[in-house]
């Protein structure tokens, strides 16, 4: 029996066992020798040894025996570089009727969903609208004492919730590698009780969660609607509560707006540090596409960037940061293979599809909604028919910006502002390009409230 016998055999545990059963409990073990009957594995926790001894070793054993039959029993260790003391631990030997302890459960680092080696804190871009989530995460990542609980971290797709969340994972991993850390997403938590519930094993599934340090769920939205898994969940978040084990979730939204979340479970996440990461600021993905270009220059040293070309990223692509990320990332890659430097024309060239997809659709109600905000003025008073100049300068000021940014027909632009006619817009139009020219302060308002509703 070799090494690469066992790497082939373990090929046939995976259709037999099937995806998230081979990446929990069979992938993890490595076959290290074969001596009088007996096979010896090296486990990276005795927990996993118990429980592969428990519940696969039959079928390991048949597999092993169609390549060496002599094989008799199997035998899982920590190895010495992973446990305490100078010989390999003994993890478990084939024994099916062995008792396993919470003690010995609670003294092992817990399988986990895997961690992105990208997402550390010195790669998280900080800026103001993600810097009290980023600091709420440094502060639980030095592993000392709870100071709120849960932490809760909620916002839009690729703001940087699963990024800060790998993070301080990460960080803990380093600062206080004795601590058991369990991250894994929210579907996973619900895959794993499914699956406890249908073996008869809710007891290993109770152990397993109320022994850990830190629990990190990401994407908690996904057990609204599921009863079973949200009390279980709820149940298990206050055992750690009570045992002053620091919980760390995120969502998509705040706790209080998560659909069919139950009220109790609502309440617990309400109850630590809820924190919003808001959609990014110009500023904020400039400084990520900069980010993003030093660490490019690795790949591609010789390609320079044409200065403007960031810029005009970080204006056109506010959404998102992974769609940020993935377009400079296709720029680079493109630039290399064409053999061009990196300027505005191959970028538009290159990007067509995605600054398409990017462009935001403005609406009138935006615009107005704006506009009236920005002169301070009732929103029914600048729609309305008032002709008092403080009224009708913004009302102008808003038809120009719905000419200029949106696809609405000047008639449509009338119907919006009070039933006016298209001459009206027209003439207000006209009206505002006049003074755009000759008023500094109308020139100034006109351009901020662009940038306010571009972002």
């Amino acid at each position: 029996m070799t090494k690469e016998k066992w790497g082939q055999l373990r090929q046939r545990l995976l259709k037999t066992v099937g995806q998230n059963n081979y990446t929990n409990w069979i992938e993890p073990i490595e076959f290290r020798a074969a001596n009088d009957g007996i096979a010896t594995f090296d486990v990276p926790t005795t927990f996993l040894g118990n429980y592969v001894s428990q519940n696969y070793a039959d079928l390991i054993l048949h597999e092993l025996k169609t390549e060496d039959p002599s094989l008799q029993r199997l035998r899982f260790a920590v190895p010495a570089h992973v446990g305490a003391g100078a010989e390999a631990a003994p993890a478990a030997e084939q024994r099916p009727e062995a008792p396993r302890t919470s003690k010995q459960a609670a003294n092992n680092v817990l399988t986990t969903a895997p961690l992105d080696k990208r997402f550390t804190f010195d790669t998280f871009v900080v800026g103001k609208p993600n810097e009290l989530a980023h600091a709420a995460a440094r502060r639980v990542a030095e592993g000392g004492p709870v100071t709120f609980n849960p932490l809760f971290l909620y916002g839009g797709v690729g703001l940087g919730k699963t990024h800060l969340m790998h993070a301080i994972a990460h960080e803990l991993r380093e600062r206080r590698p004795e601590m058991n850390v369990l991250y894994l997403s929210a579907e996973q938590f619900m895959y794993r009780f499914v699956q406890a519930l249908r073996d008869r094993k809710m007891m290993d599934f109770k152990e397993i969660f109320r022994s850990v340090d830190v629990l990190m769920v990401d994407d908690v939205q996904f057990i609204a609607g599921k009863d079973s898994t949200q009390e279980e969940f709820f149940h298990t978040f206050n055992a750690l509560v009570d045992q002053n084990k620091q919980i760390i979730i995120s969502a998509d939204r705040a706790p209080g707006e998560i659909k069919d979340l139950e009220d109790r479970v609502k309440s617990r996440l309400q109850c630590g540090l809820v924190v919003d990461l808001h959609p990014t600021d110009y500023e904020l993905r400039l400084g990520i596409l900069q980010s993003k270009v030093e660490q490019q220059r690795v790949n591609y040293p010789d390609l320079e960037v044409e200065t403007g070309v960031l810029e005009f990223l970080a204006h056109r692509i506010s959404t998102n940061v992974r769609v940020l990320e993935g377009a400079l990332t296709r720029l680079f890659a493109f630039a290399s293979l064409v053999g061009r430097e990196i300027n505005m024309e191959l970028t538009q060239d290159c990007l067509s599809d995605v600054l398409r997809a990017s462009e935001r659709k403005i609406t009138v109600e935006e615009i107005q909604r704006k506009v009236s905000d920005h002169y301070n003025i009732r929103l029914s008073d600048m729609i309305g028919p008032k002709r008092l100049r403080s009224y009708a300068r913004p009302r102008q000021v808003a038809m120009y910006l719905c000419k200029k940014m949106t696809s609405r027909s000047l008639p449509e632009i009338g119907r919006r502002f009070g039933g006016r006619d298209h001459t009206t817009v027209m003439h207000g139009v006209k009206r505002i390009e006049e003074l755009k020219a000759q008023d500094g302060q109308i020139a100034e308002d006109l351009e901020l409230l662009r940038r306010a509703l571009e972002e």
